[in-house]
């Protein structure tokens, strides 16, 4: 698979399940506004694609449902999206600016 389909393929995955995703994590993970702000950052166009590719990829092994540690596993569960997740967003940390920190925290009011 080519990286232009792979990007393609994670952000179809990405946004047809991201917000049911992160509405579930809510309280129980301590990423969840991180998580909301590189959604924000990734769907940017100003983006760099590299980011965005990353954060992508980063967000569509958080949004399935199986992965390397089972997210139903109490205390465990997260361990394996929290090591990638933390990854992408230290490779993006320049990228994700306080704009989509703003958006986050905004939809995070709002959901809870």
């Amino acid at each position: 698979m080519s990286t232009t389909d792979r990007l393609a393929a994670d952000e179809r995955q990405v946004r047809q399940g991201f917000w049911r995703k992160a509405r579930s994590t809510l309280g129980k993970v301590p990423f969840t506004e991180d998580a909301v702000a590189a959604f924000y950052c990734a769907t940017d166009q100003a983006t760099p694609l590299p980011i965005r590719a990353t954060l992508f990829g980063a967000l569509a092994y958080f949004v399935l449902p199986f992965d390397a540690i089972p997210d139903i596993l109490l205390g465990l569960g997260y361990t394996d999206d929290a090591a990638i997740l933390i990854a992408a967003f230290t490779a993006a940390r320049a990228h994700i600016t306080e704009a989509h920190r703003a958006r986050a925290r905004g939809w995070l009011l709002k959901a809870s």
